[in-house]
């Protein structure tokens, strides 16, 4: 048996406002299913989803998404005004570059080259 990815789902506590930061990072249209789920998809990749849960985010994601761009540092700053977060500075080596951020409710990506 072979699975596919249907979705990947971000716990959270605000499912609305976070589906709209995620919308304008990745492209599409946010959509509210209820208070408690919303979803986006964007162009060419799999739909994200955001569903409420009562707990709030305790430690460093497990998994996150690594999202190619031309340049972290510049890609970094245009994300600063959606609510992003840089978290330490942008790190280059042998193989490209990097900048780790975090979204509005704190849910590491990064920016990559290379």
């Amino acid at each position: 048996m072979r699975a596919h990815v249907q979705e990947i789902v971000f716990d959270c506590a605000a499912p609305a406002a976070l589906v709209r930061f995620w919308a304008g990072l990745l492209g599409g249209e946010p959509v509210d299913r209820s208070a408690d789920w919303s979803y986006v998809d964007p162009p060419e990749f799999v739909r994200i989803a955001f569903q409420r849960v009562p707990e709030g985010k305790a430690a460093k994601n497990r998994l996150h998404l690594d999202l190619e761009v031309p340049d972290p540092a510049l890609a970094a700053k245009e994300v600063l005004p959606l609510g992003a977060v840089a978290v330490g500075g942008l790190v280059t080596d042998e193989q490209g570059s990097f900048q780790v951020m975090r979204d509005p409710e704190g849910n590491e990506f990064c920016f990559v080259t290379g």
